[in-house]
């Protein structure tokens, strides 16, 4: 053997034994000697405490998976025990996160390319806990220590990257602690055992379909929640897909939850696409409770007071738009209290304020559903709802308050159509339109229209809610109303011609429909002609007053009205008669004095005249007083109403006669019995 064969046998041997000596030393190292380098290290990374308490080692085997001259590479396998992540120094808690233990295996040979790739990481008994300050603090968001050095160039890529295929736990637990939404429930997390095909959890409904339209993951882990929110309790349960689904940005990672918060109710199905970076929601949602305004704390959407509801719908979402997230509830049937409801809402995470826009339909709409849109729900419907009465039983006039602070907080375009109105046989709607736009603060129904029997009654209401107190208008023009079918119960109203027009324009301020009405100003005129009274007709109506009016006036007998017409002035609340007058087949009377809308009292005087040779069965002056809710009515002592008294009086409202002719048709004033009438006051 020459001399340089033999310098490189001692070479190769001495390199052996280093190699030798090197994996020897590896194995036998004990890794917890280096524990407190790397907890100062990473404590200092991540400027919050950091401590592995337990074991820590390394143990080497050769990969099962690995084929070839790489299955011959050992891995290294590291196990860490007692594991504890801390909270920033500004958050007042003992630890972020605890584990028992973490089990991790590296592939050497990825090193060789920069990359740090571990297949799985196994977490026992993991335990976090997050929580966030009023002042906006958190502790999930992490502040390292080379983001604030000098000189550093921002946004450098490293030319390291990080892979991990899996992480697996038996049990783990979440605490959650939200000081700015008023959040505060714990969740538990467990593997199912055994994975959950998609389909079998979103069902086959209409729904459903529209969701499972694309291959998703199987559900792998359940998970229970408890606490509170909004200073409501919450609770629910739900399942969610592995790891290897939620790491993948083309994926679609399932998810499932039914959570209930204060008598609120939703629940979801569905997939959520590149879920590390929320980027879309295909969901199957169904949510329900005691009023769609309850959901406003969960959704931050205004929507109004309403009896009981429940609707199941489509819900996608695209969650990474530049301009902000959009929601869209497609296709949703339900029910609002016993009406019906269906369409299609889009809500809009849009500047200056997020929007909701589209169209709902009734087919049957029941009219006692919309009372709490307007405060006009009785205490006893608050009482089933679980509501504090607030109606006071001594007045009449709606007085719940608008919730005027959540109106600036959206804005709206929304059209709903109620196809079919049911109701008591006293009330003939048949159909509803309107079309509600909300801006900034200002809600405005334009038009708000209803059929009323056989004709219409269009209206504009607008409502200023960043005004205080609130001021509203309404614009109101009622035309066509037939008597026959505005009175179908009345025998001989059946055979009547006659219709009722109005107008009416009002504004007031106040929170509330009583408070409005109590401040308002504005102009009320109605025409009636060719129609009936009798005392039939007022218990029908359920009207006791009219019912003593009229049996004092003309017994109890029917007596045919050639026209009724008004022209009412309000000021400050308070309407008074600028005419108010029947001009009926036996006399003309005439209706004078005025309402308080603010304090709910009347104060009328009923004068009747007698045509001709007819006589009355009163020929005294008649009064109304007291309030809406207990009137007192009777006759007025004193001497017999003097003849020519209401002659003068209608010889007195030109102007009235001039604004209430144009509730009259131009082709219609000859042949409609106020016609006549109106035109001789004008005259």
């Amino acid at each position: 053997m020459t001399r340089t064969k033999k310098t490189l046998s001692w070479l190769a041997g001495i390199v052996a034994l280093v190699i030798v000596g090197i994996v020897i030393f590896v194995i036998t190292f004990d890794w917890n000697r280096l524990k407190p380098t790397i907890n100062q290290k990473v404590s200092t990374e991540l400027n919050r405490p950091f401590a592995i308490r337990g074991n820590l080692g390394v143990d080497w085997s050769r990969p099962a998976d690995e084929t070839g001259w790489r299955s011959w590479v050992p891995w290294p396998h590291v196990h860490a025990e007692d594991i504890v992540l801390g909270n920033p120094a500004d958050i007042p808690a003992v630890s972020m996160v605890s584990l028992e233990r973490v089990d991790a295996s590296l592939s050497p040979l990825a090193l060789l390319g920069k990359q740090i790739y571990i297949p799985r990481i196994k977490l026992k008994q993991p335990d976090a806990s997050l929580r966030r300050l009023a002042n906006g603090k958190n502790n999930w968001t992490f502040e390292l220590a080379n983001a604030s050095n000098e000189g550093q160039p921002k946004d450098q890529k490293s030319a390291w990257s990080f892979k991990i295929d899996d992480i697996v736990f038996d049990q783990g637990k979440i605490a959650y602690d939200d000081a700015m939404i008023g959040a505060k429930f714990k969740a538990t997390i467990d593997p199912l055992g055994k994975p959950l095909p998609f389909s079998e959890v979103v069902g086959d409904s209409s729904s459903a379909k529209k969701v499972a339209s694309k291959k998703a993951p199987d559900y792998v882990f359940g998970w229970k929640v408890d606490g509170t929110y909004n200073d409501e309790s919450l609770s629910g349960s739900g399942k969610i897909g592995g790891m290897l689904a939620l790491r993948d940005p083309d994926g679609l990672f399932p998810l499932q939850a039914d959570v209930r918060s204060g008598k609120t109710r939703v629940a979801v199905a569905g997939t959520l696409s590149d879920p590390l970076n929320l980027g879309a929601l295909d969901l199957r949602l169904q949510f329900s409770g005691q009023s769609l305004s309850q959901l406003h704390k969960l959704t931050g959407i205004v929507l109004p007071d309403t009896p009981p509801y429940s609707t199941d719908g489509h819900l996608s979402a695209e969650l990474k738009r530049a301009k902000g997230a959009i929601y869209r509830y497609q296709n949703f049937n339900g029910k609002i209290g016993d009406s019906d409801i269906h369409g299609s809402l889009t809500y809009q995470m849009s500047k200056p304020r997020p929007s909701l826009s589209g169209e709902l339909v009734s087919n049957q709409l029941r009219f006692a559903d919309l009372a709490p849109l307007i405060g006009a729900d009785s205490n006893q419907e608050k009482a089933s709802r679980g509501e504090k009465a607030t109606q006071p039983s001594d007045k009449v006039l709606p007085r719940d308050k608008f919730d005027t602070k959540q109106w600036s907080t959206m804005d709206a375009n929304v059209k709903f159509t109620a196809k079919r109105i049911e109701h008591g046989e006293s009330l003939p709607l048949s159909d509803l339109y309107t079309h509600l736009s909300l801006n900034n603060g200002t809600l405005l129904m334009d038009p708000l229209r209803f059929g009323v029997a056989g004709g219409n009654l269009n209206s504009t209401i607008r409502l200023e809610g960043k005004r205080t107190p609130m001021r509203g208008t309404a614009d109101l023009h009622a035309r066509g109303f037939q008597l026959q079918k505005l009175l179908p119960n009345v025998e001989s109203m059946r055979r009547s011609l006659g219709q009722l027009n109005g107008d009416a324009k009002i504004s007031g301020t106040g929170n509330s429909v009583a408070d409005l009405l109590g401040t308002s100003n504005g102009d009320v005129r109605l025409l009636v002609n060719d129609g009936v009274i009798s005392r039939n007709l007022m218990e029908i109506a359920g009207l006791n007053v009219g019912n003593y009016l009229v049996g004092k006036l003309f017994g109890d007998d029917e007596v045919k009205i050639n026209c009724a017409a008004a022209d009412i002035g309000i000021k400050n609340g308070l309407a008074a008669t600028r005419l108010f007058v029947f001009d009926t087949e036996n006399a003309v009377i005439n209706i004078s004095g005025n309402v308080n809308l603010a304090t709910e009292r009347m104060d009328l005087s009923i004068d009747p005249e007698s045509k001709g040779m007819r006589v009355l069965t009163l020929r005294s002056p008649l009064y109304v007083k007291g309030t809406f809710k207990h009137p007192d009515v009777g006759v007025k002592a004193g001497p017999l109403i003097a003849r020519g008294v209401a002659a003068v009086a209608l010889g007195a409202v030109v102007a009235p006669a001039a604004a209430l002719l144009a509730l009259i048709s131009p082709s219609e004033v000859d042949s409609n019995q106020c016609g006549g009438m109106l035109k001789g006051m004008k005259k």
